[in-house]
């Protein structure tokens, strides 16, 4: 059974760092991506970036295209502790969010989609 439990949410301030995790069972890294997303209240799901089994990186749209964010959003994987990581440096009010990771064997690992098994997401809140 393949399970997904993120952590390291919560309340934190504008300007804090904030390391989030992700925690598999039933399904390693080094044989399957992982992916982080986050949906903000309202608003559509943004794929953050993502992790392929051959280790490589890959930052979405939402990174990608913001000088600012490239900064601030830092993903990595121990797959000896078959736990993944996303760090946020100096987190900002537009951080609040339900966090998620999931996992994909999917050729199209990169884009965001075909992900398959999905954890519960921890809520982070930033406040100003």
């Amino acid at each position: 059974q393949v399970r997904l439990v993120e952590s390291g949410g919560g309340l934190v301030q504008a300007g804090d760092s904030l390391k989030l995790s992700c925690a598999a069972s039933g399904r390693s890294f080094s044989s399957y991506a992982v992916g982080w997303f986050r949906q903000a209240p309202g608003k559509e799901r943004e794929f953050v970036g993502a992790i392929s089994w051959g280790d490589i990186t890959i930052y979405g749209p939402m990174v990608r295209d913001s000088d600012d964010a490239k900064a601030r959003f830092t993903m990595s994987k121990d797959n000896a502790e078959n736990t993944a990581y996303l760090r946020i440096d100096r987190v900002k009010p537009e951080d609040t969010a339900v966090y998620y990771c999931a996992t994909s064997r999917s050729a199209r690992w990169a884009t965001g989609i075909e992900y398959d098994y999905w954890g519960q997401g921890t809520q982070v809140i930033v406040s100003s």
